[in-house]
């Protein structure tokens, strides 16, 4: 029963992981015409001509997000597993996806795609980090108290940065304007992760005070 429990809540921790994934490739801003029906990957870039400055790098953040979380993950995992090597490649694979375009690097100020890069570099050391983390990984606790704040960063920050967004975009289309679907799915995907990230962490905090007593 034990074993199926955590099956069960593996299974929604990739569903969760799934959803930020899915979220987005989906529309975040739903504005009149096709044109301006921006998914996640999209509205970082369009918003730019609004003057939101830096701001505009919160919405590359669940990207980032993801590759911190699947190389935590990865880090728990033994390095003698190919499954282990894969998730840390694809952890970087994935936080890859906010990389700056090459011109906005070479026009742009730094504080426009700064943080990006800063965001990948820690992904990819965090992945790199994972092989030693995992030869010490008697205690996983704290990685995944990380994975769920990881994932509360997620859920919030892209959320209120589209709400502080929003009513400049509806005062630029003269329009109201909703709230996409990607949005909902990256914050709700990401408040799965945090949950089951917090009863894996408690589950394990549980383990070692019986190891203990």
């Amino acid at each position: 029963m034990p074993q199926s429990r955590n099956i069960f809540r593996l299974n929604l921790l990739f569903l969760g992981l799934t959803a930020i994934f899915v979220g987005y490739f989906i529309v975040w801003l739903p504005g009149p015409g096709a044109g301006l029906q921006l998914i996640g990957i999209e509205i970082g870039e369009w918003i730019k001509f609004l003057g939101v400055g830096a701001g505009r790098n919160w919405f590359y953040l669940p990207p980032i997000v993801m590759g911190t979380i699947v190389a935590l993950l990865a880090a728990m995992w033994p390095n003698t597993r190919i499954q282990t090597w894969l998730a840390r490649g694809l952890a970087i694979a994935i936080a890859l996806l906010a990389f700056p375009a090459v011109a906005a690097i070479q026009m742009e100020p730094r504080s426009e795609w700064l943080a990006r890069l800063l965001g990948i570099g820690w992904v990819i050391g965090l992945a790199g980090l994972g092989a030693i983390i995992s030869r010490r990984a008697g205690d996983v606790r704290w990685l995944w108290l990380m994975v769920a704040i990881t994932a509360l960063v997620g859920a919030l920050l892209p959320t209120m940065q589209y709400l502080t967004v929003r009513p400049l975009v509806e005062a630029a289309l003269h329009r109201s304007l909703g709230i996409g679907p990607g949005v909902w799915l990256n914050a709700g995907g990401s408040l799965l992760v945090m949950a089951v990230a917090l009863v894996e962490f408690r589950a394990a905090s549980q383990t070692k005070r019986t190891a203990a007593a």
